[in-house]
């Protein structure tokens, strides 16, 4: 019913692709750096380890759901990893998936969240989908920043979480673009 999404993508500054085993130890470093209030991170155990992180970066390259995908992120100019960002069901559905992306926090505030995050809306639009979702914790005013520059909306939806924060859930239509 709906085209593939893409498994490279490339903008001015950025390059998405599928993960490489070789990704293992950077994807694993953004678990480590997350909020304590994220649900997932490093546990008390130092799970999960960089073999699970390549296990699962083996056994599935795109991340995500067949015909979705995360992709990691890099810088053009010198392949530095910065992060990901793709679709996947995440708490929403296939026909209308979530959009997610998180970078290093050395990548915060050059514009890359936002400049990764628009080209999969674009490459989202022409899979056929008509709209997507995001949701983030009500604490995270930087992802809030890079969703309202894409044109998402406050859809009304909150997922309470008195420990870890609610969740907002933002909206956005495809066919606007």
């Amino acid at each position: 019913m709906y085209d593939d999404f893409p498994a490279e993508l490339t903008t001015e500054r950025l390059s998405l692709r599928r993960w490489r085993p070789a990704d293992a130890e950077d994807y694993r470093a953004l678990w480590a750096e997350r909020d304590h209030r994220a649900v997932r991170r490093i546990d008390a155990d130092g799970n999960p380890t960089v073999e699970e992180v390549r296990g699962w970066l083996t056994d599935n390259p795109l991340a995500a759901e067949p015909g979705l995908g995360l992709l990691p992120i890099e810088l053009r100019s010198t392949g530095e990893f910065l992060g990901y960002c793709g679709l996947t069901v995440g708490q929403a559905t296939y026909d209308e998936p979530e959009i997610a992306y998180e970078l290093a926090q050395r990548a915060h505030g050059h514009g890359y969240a936002t400049e990764a995050a628009r080209a999969v809306l674009e490459a989202a639009a022409r899979t056929g989908r008509q709209r997507l979702w995001a949701t983030v914790r009500e604490w995270n005013a930087p992802s809030f920043r890079v969703l309202e520059k894409l044109g998402f909306k406050h859809s009304g939806r909150v997922t309470e979480d008195a420990e870890r924060g609610n969740s907002i859930w933002m909206t956005r239509r495809l066919d606007q673009l």
